[in-house]
C-alpha cells in the first residue's frame, strides 16, 4: 500500500548514513584502482549513478552493495551496510517487514484498494505516488518508486516463497495513472500468475453477501524460523504485528477470504476480460 513507502529524504543534505556508505565505495574502488565508469561498466549502471552512490545523493540498492562488495573486493564492508541502506528507504515501522520479506518461506496479502506492491509496475507504482497528498518532489517519487521495484526480488529470490493475493474487484476498475496504465497493470499480473508457480492471486467479487475483509487490508508472512507475522497499515502509518493471537485471527480471516474470492483461474479469466475492455 502506499503507507507503506520509504521515508522522505532530502537529496540536497544526504544523511550520515548515506554519506558514510558512499564513502566507503568510494574508498574501496579507489583501493581497487578503478574509475566510477569502470564500475558502471562492471556493475551494469551509468557512471553517473555510480557518483550518485558516493555522493550520498542516491540510495544504493541491496543489488549494488552485494555486488560491488565483490568487485571492489571489500570483504563484506559493504553488504554489512544492506540494513543501514534499508533504514534509509522504508519508515521505522515498515523497515522490518522488509526485512522478513526478504527471508519469509510464505507471503500473503489482501488488497482492497490497489495491486500488491510486488506486484506493481513501475508506471502504476509512479502514478501512485504522484496522486500522495501531500504532494512529494519528483526526487522523492523516484526514490519511492526504486525502493519499491527492489523490493519485488522477493519474488524470484532463492529459495522461492510461496505468494497469495486475494485482490478486491474494485482495484481492477480504478484507473490510477490512466487506462493505459491500469491495462498495462493488469497484463503485468496476469503474466506473473502465469509465469511463477509460487504466485497465486485471486479476485474477490464485488457481488458478494458475505466479505470476511470488510475491516481492511491483510499482510502476513511465515517466516523460516515457524513464526507468523502480521503488518496492519493505516492512513497515518503502520503497525507490524507479532502477538500469535492477533497473527492467528488474521490468518484464519485471510483463509475465509480465499474461500470466498474467485478461484485463481476465474479470477485469471476476470482480469484478462477487464483488460480487453480497456
Amino acid at each position: 500500500m502506499v503507507a507503506s513507502k520509504p521515508c522522505e529524504s532530502n537529496a540536497a543534505q544526504p544523511s550520515p548514513a548515506r554519506r558514510h556508505v558512499g564513502d566507503l565505495i568510494r574508498n574501496f574502488r579507489s583501493r581497487a584502482g578503478l574509475t566510477r565508469q569502470d564500475v558502471g561498466d562492471r556493475l551494469l549502471i551509468s557512471e553517473s549513478l555510480a557518483g550518485a552512490y558516493e555522493r550520498g545523493e542516491h540510495i544504493p540498492t541491496t543489488s549494488f552493495l552485494q555486488d560491488a562488495d565483490t568487485v571492489l573486493d571489500a570483504r563484506g564492508a559493504l553488504k554489512s551496510c544492506i540494513p543501514l541502506m534499508d533504514d534509509e528507504k522504508y519508515p521505522r515501522t515498515f523497515v522490518g517487514w522488509v526485512r522478513l520479506e526478504k527471508i519469509a518461506s510464505s507471503v500473503s496479502a489482501y488488497e482492497n484498494m490497489f495491486f500488491p506492491g510486488l506486484l506493481q509496475t513501475e508506471e502504476y507504482i509512479q502514478a501512485l505516488y504522484e496522486e500522495r497528498v501531500p504532494q512529494f518532489a519528483e526526487a522523492e517519487i523516484q526514490k519511492h518508486v526504486e525502493a519499491r521495484l527492489e523490493r519485488q526480488a522477493v519474488l524470484s529470490r532463492d529459495p522461492l516463497p510461496i505468494v497469495a493475493y486475494v485482490i478486491e474487484e474494485s482495484v481492477l476498475q480504478r484507473p490510477i495513472g490512466g487506462r493505459t496504465v491500469l491495462r498495462n497493470q493488469m497484463l503485468h499480473l496476469l503474466k506473473c500468475t502465469q509465469s511463477m508457480n509460487h504466485l497465486m492471486v485471486q479476485v474477490m467479487p464485488t457481488a458478494r453477501n458475505a466479505h470476511a475483509g470488510l475491516n481492511g487490508p491483510i499482510k502476513l508472512l511465515s517466516a523460516p524460523d515457524g513464526r507468523n507475522w502480521a503488518y496492519e497499515d493505516g492512513q497515518c502509518g503502520g503497525t507490524l504485528i507479532s502477538k500469535p493471537q492477533q497473527v492467528n485471527q488474521l490468518i484464519d480471516r485471510f483463509g475465509m477470504l480465499r474461500a470466498q474470492a474467485l478461484t485463481p483461474w476465474e479470477s485469471a479469466e476476470l482480469i484478462e476480460r477487464m483488460a480487453d475492455q480497456l
